[in-house]
């Protein structure tokens, strides 16, 4: 997982595979860029191969916490295994998309 911070928006590359383990991480990660006073967020998902429902459960959430700052979560280059999860989920109807 790489973050860097652009234009007032936390961009987070996700990569490989993520379960349990790798969605503690993550949420630790928003939760710690949401304290800083973050509120928009980009997740590149381009290089993620699967995502289990405990890191959709992080997306999720993070998009819940910056709805109410009016922030926004944006979900990028989705393909494969992990766009067929989100659509199946019908996430990409709460999510920005580019």
């Amino acid at each position: 997982m790489n973050t860097e911070v652009v234009n007032d928006f936390v961009h987070i590359k996700l990569e490989g595979n993520m379960y349990v383990e790798e969605s503690i991480i993550l949420r630790e990660t928003i939760i710690k860029s949401i304290e800083e006073g973050y509120k928009n967020f980009c997740f590149d998902l381009q290089s993620l191969n699967y995502i289990d429902s405990a890191g959709l459960g992080v997306l999720v959430g993070c998009k819940k916490r910056v709805a109410q700052t009016n922030g926004k979560v944006i979900l990028k280059n989705l393909n494969g295994t992990v766009k067929e999860i989100i659509e199946l989920t019908r996430l990409n109807l709460i999510f920005d998309g580019n």
